[in-house]
């Protein structure tokens, strides 16, 4: 049956070239929006690193692009007017809080090759770790004994650190920060700690390179962006107003955006997914046209084969075999037209052009399920055509003119 199929396909190779490029366009696009939403769905079930339940954000709006001079005194000045708040349990420090607009890169040496590494850097307090619910996966936190040290503490997470030491236990090694020029040297850090991630943008954001690094008042060597707050179970969104005016008393001329990690969260992953949406919608539309023109295609193709019908069942052929024949043809035709498109979709995992983002996981998941969607449309256009083809009788094929 299958050699009789692929021989009635061969015959009208040139009537079934457009409908496989039509079928094949529409696999491609199928499979497009698959590969984006399982990468989207594997990343979402990757941890972040942090809690975001009970923190808040304020950030600090002051003059400059450095942020917040802040000294030791106004400093201490802050945590102590925050703590005295009774909706707040801890209070920290960031250059940045988790799941704002805000990035912050640089660029450090990999010691082997002397090559730049592109990271994510965020200057954090002491409390920063305890309070965002952070785990070591090796070492310590860095804390008031790494005070006046040779090098500057840093915390990485496990991809930086197997990036700059690979095959190597990374505590305790020490790298440089690469600047523009190769003969400058940058600051110096040692690994204090490793975290198995951290990913400022939310569950969506594809696993950087990062480092957290110390932020000392006593240093000034940058400014303050965010003050992190840990509150109490049930504080509602009222907080804002108290919040804000105790921030206000201690330095009126700054401004301050406030908002609670969850609402932040919520409007990110809204943002994250638009592009999905829209891909999603797009290959909708392109599915019910292609589905529309597949059907078409086929009602015509049956209109024209009258003749080859009616002699099949002329010489013995039963409507249940017209059916599977005219069925079958198109699942084969199918088949061929996404064996054409995995044929160069393949390319992409095996040149890694697109990295992570359609690792053969990804690519896996996304060809079975975009197979099992074209077949379910092949099969549902070829439906009706084929009962009506099976409802043939012999009388009706020698009228046909």
């Amino acid at each position: 049956m299958l050699r009789h199929l692929l021989k009635l396909i061969w015959k009208r190779k040139t009537r079934n070239l457009m409908l496989s490029l039509e079928i094949l366009l529409a696999f491609v696009i199928v499979f497009a929006v698959a590969a984006f939403a399982t990468r989207n769905l594997q990343l979402y079930r990757l941890p972040v690193g942090y809690q975001v339940e009970q923190l808040w954000s304020a950030r600090i709006l002051a003059d400059g692009t450095r942020g917040a001079d802040v000294g030791p005194a106004l400093y201490d000045s802050l945590q102590r007017a925050l703590r005295e708040l009774p909706e707040v349990e801890a209070v920290a420090f960031a250059s940045h809080s988790p799941l704002s607009d805000s990035t912050m890169r640089t660029g450090v040496r990999l010691p082997a090759s002397g090559r730049t590494l592109q990271v994510d850097m965020v200057e954090v307090n002491d409390d920063f770790f305890a309070l965002a619910g952070m785990q070591l996966q090796a070492g310590r936190w860095f804390s008031a004994a790494d005070d006046g040290a040779a090098q500057l503490p840093a915390i990485v997470n496990r991809r930086m650190a197997e990036a700059l030491f690979p095959g190597q236990d990374a505590l305790g090694k020490v790298y440089t920060e690469a600047h523009g020029d190769a003969e400058q040297a940058g600051p110096s850090y040692r690994i204090t700690g490793i975290v198995d991630d951290y990913r400022s943008k939310g569950a969506l954001m594809t696993p950087p390179n990062v480092m957290l690094v110390r932020f000392a008042p006593l240093s000034k060597r940058h400014g303050l962006r965010s003050v992190m707050l840990r509150v109490k179970p049930g504080t509602g969104r009222d907080f804002e107003q108290r919040l804000h005016r105790q921030l206000k008393a201690i330095r009126n001329d700054w401004g301050y955006d406030i908002a609670p990690l969850t609402e932040m969260r919520a409007a990110l992953l809204r943002e994250q997914t638009i592009p999905l949406i829209i891909l999603a919608v797009i290959g909708a539309f392109m599915l019910v046209m292609v589905a529309f023109g597949l059907f078409g295609v086929l009602w015509q193709n049956t209109t024209r084969r009258i003749p080859e019908i009616g002699l099949r069942r002329a010489v013995g052929a039963s409507g249940a075999q017209i059916y599977r024949q005219i069925v079958g043809e198109q699942l084969l035709i199918s088949s061929a037209a996404m064996l054409v498109a995995l044929a160069l979709l393949v390319q992409l995992p095996l040149t890694g052009a697109l990295g992570a983002s359609l690792s053969w996981p990804v690519f896996g998941v996304a060809t079975a399920g975009s197979m099992a969607v074209i077949y379910l449309l092949s099969l549902l256009c070829a439906l009706y055509p084929g009962w009506r083809a099976s409802r043939l009788s012999p009388t009706e094929a020698l009228h046909y003119e």
